[in-house]
């Protein structure tokens, strides 16, 4: 999904480009290195019509779910555009793509934060049965987990496989023989999960609507 800006853009789609900006700003704790590029001529945007809309993000922090980068794509959204008041809004459901990367240190920020700590708790239940998750590396393009029960730590680390079936994410020990499937929202369909230089990478698709 990285794109180059190679067409010829209207003031309309600058300026709604300039206004996705402000508000992706705004409901995120940080972003940054944000591009976005939208392919829509004035006229097409006057219709309520945007052709494609491209948009990269990195460090991206929304409600402590954090991504070292975001890549997202969307095509033919119908909008309601209210240039008097800055207001925008979709009169369809659109079709989303997208990509996200996470480090070591991203999972680690999300799985012992305070709104997330749960899902934490659960890994390490359905899948070490332990009562809390200690510790998480990405090692060699491996998930490791470190977790304790009964405040006693477990000396060794355990290996952790990460695979989607069915639209999900699941985490998966072959020594335990348990996994435990990632609650994610209905409407976000997995595509694909891998590690890559350390970084887990996740494709999926989803609706949009604001």
């Amino acid at each position: 999904m990285i794109f180059k800006q190679n067409h010829k853009k209207g003031v309309l789609a600058k300026l709604l480009e300039k206004g996705i900006k402000i508000l992706l700003k705004k409901e995120c704790k940080n972003i940054s290195n944000i591009t976005i590029d939208i392919e829509s001529s004035s006229i097409q945007i006057i219709k309520g019509i945007i052709k494609k809309i491209n948009i990269t993000a990195k460090d991206v922090n929304y409600k402590d779910l954090l991504f070292d980068e975001i890549e997202l794509e969307a095509n033919d959204m119908k909008i309601i555009l209210k240039i008097n008041n800055k207001e925008l809004n979709l009169r369809n459901n659109c079709k989303i793509k997208f990509k996200v990367s996470l480090s070591e240190n991203s999972l680690k920020t999300i799985l012992f934060s305070h709104n997330w700590t749960w899902i934490g708790k659960l890994l390490a239940q359905g899948i070490l049965n332990q009562n809390k998750l200690e510790d998480i590396k990405i090692r060699n393009n491996q998930i490791l987990f470190k977790a304790s029960k009964d405040n006693e730590i477990i000396n060794e680390e355990e290996n952790v496989d990460i695979k989607v079936e069915k639209d999900k994410i699941f985490l998966e020990n072959k020594s335990y023989k348990s996994s435990v499937e990632i609650p994610i929202e209905d409407k976000i369909l997995i595509k694909d999960v891998s590690i890559k230089n350390n970084l887990i990478i996740i494709h999926a698709n989803s609706t949009l609507s604001i």
